[in-house]
């Protein structure tokens, strides 16, 4: 199938023709016929799937044959809302790339920065909104943002919304959007949180699923160390070393870690900066543009300040903590190795994450390669149920050993309780 099977305008086929776009992805060809005949769509779908093209192509030409050439002040007849800064700023770059073509006009608006900008472009007229939550609610609570013509309302990454704490602004949102619209709502998973709250998004709708991403691109190579936790800062120094690592993308489990994880790196002279949901919105953007400027050699991320990140002809991906999802994890290299290029994803393991590289070669079907002649080789084994309960124990132990012979011995002195 191709995208001009999916009866799409030309001008927006000569956009995707200019980005070298031929075939739709499977949740493509299922979402743009349903969203162009004014279905609302459930999807079940992750980033990496090409959701973002399933929903915007479709809106910008049912929009478009609305508006068509008229000259007059665009009128805002569509709502997409995501949870970070990042994925928003993504979604309205790609809008602009499908509707260069078109009179089509959008804006993206998130927190984080001061509203001045944000704010004119609105009031210049606008088609398409892009938003975060929280500074959507606050625009509107100040009359910047006009809701009442909206047509086309799009939940984009439901399961990310609810997990950073927004399912109070979303049920706001609610309130306030026109009843009377077409609504489309993606999630990467459904667990019964996500079903209630589509329920009251959606009526009606069709269901699309796409199955995860299960493999990586065969251009990744991909190697593992098995390391110490103690152990692992010194490992990254040591493999970054090579000279030939020019640019990594370094997956952080938190926020607090990629912050520590760049001190680090910076201690030995190693360009790097980090971003997370704790940065400022120029801090993270300043940080993205010198990373894809070759000012920065390490960019460290965690998972949800990542989403939405695309740098071309990235080669290097490093997992600092391997994730224990193992879905995460191809992602996490999947921004690696695009478009044919060649790529190598590294992952650093410590004993507790032995399981979750089990688990990553189980869903990919194959075995990470082990590099063995590492300076700082894993010596420990991770704790067993009943070794972690043992340990409690012995802990438990030596600590009212300690308290018994302080008291023994007249209580008081300088030192405290040592595991």
């Amino acid at each position: 199938m191709t995208f001009r099977e999916l009866g799409l305008v030309e001008p927006i086929l000569r956009a995707l023709e200019d980005k070298n776009y031929t075939e739709p992805t499977p949740i493509q060809a299922q979402a743009i016929p349903l969203v162009l005949d004014r279905r609302d769509v459930l999807g079940s779908a992750q980033t990496g799937t090409g959701k973002t093209a399933a929903f915007a192509i479709p809106i910008i030409q049912l929009i478009h044959k609305i508006e068509g050439d008229s000259d007059r002040k665009p009128t805002l007849r569509a709502l997409i809302v995501t949870p970070t800064r990042e994925l928003a700023i993504q979604i309205e770059e790609n809008i602009d790339d499908y509707s260069k073509y078109t009179n089509i006009k959008q804006a993206v608006i998130f927190g984080g920065v001061k509203q001045g900008r944000q704010v004119e472009t609105i009031r210049r007229g606008i088609n398409i909104l892009v938003a975060t939550p929280g500074r959507l609610l606050d625009l509107h609570s100040q009359g910047l943002v006009d809701l009442s013509q909206i047509k086309l309302f799009v939940l984009d990454e439901a399961d990310r919304m609810l997990d950073m704490g927004f399912i109070n602004d979303i049920k706001k949102l609610l309130k306030i959007l026109p009843t009377k619209r077409q609504s489309l709502f993606f999630s990467a998973t459904m667990p019964d949180n996500i079903v209630t709250l589509s329920d009251k998004i959606l009526i009606d709708p069709a269901r699309i699923e796409v199955a995860p991403v299960s493999s990586a691109a065969e251009t990744v190579q991909q190697f593992v160390y098995y390391t110490n936790r103690d152990s692992k800062k010194d490992l990254l120094n040591h493999i970054l070393k090579n000279p030939d690592i020019d640019q990594v993308l370094l997956f952080s489990r938190t926020k607090h870690g990629a912050d520590r994880i760049t001190r680090n790196l910076k201690k030995v002279n190693i360009k790097s900066a980090a971003i997370h949901g704790d940065k400022a919105q120029n801090q993270r953007q300043r940080a993205l543009q010198e990373f894809k400027d070759g000012r920065v050699r390490v960019l460290v991320a965690t998972d949800i300040a990542a989403r939405g990140i695309d740098i071309d002809k990235l080669k290097y991906v490093i997992n600092y903590d391997v994730p224990n999802e193992p879905e995460t994890y191809v992602h996490r290299i999947g921004r690696s190795g695009r478009a044919g290029e060649e790529g190598i994803a590294i992952s650093i393991c410590e004993p507790e994450e032995n399981a979750y590289v089990k688990d990553v070669e189980k869903l990919i079907k194959q075995k990470l390669k082990i590099v063995n002649d590492s300076p700082y080789p894993q010596t420990d084994k991770p704790m067993t149920a009943a070794e972690k309960k043992e340990w409690n124990k012995e802990k438990q132990r030596r600590k009212q050993e300690f308290f018994a012979n302080r008291k023994k011995n007249g209580g008081g002195g300088r030192g405290g309780y040592r595991r």
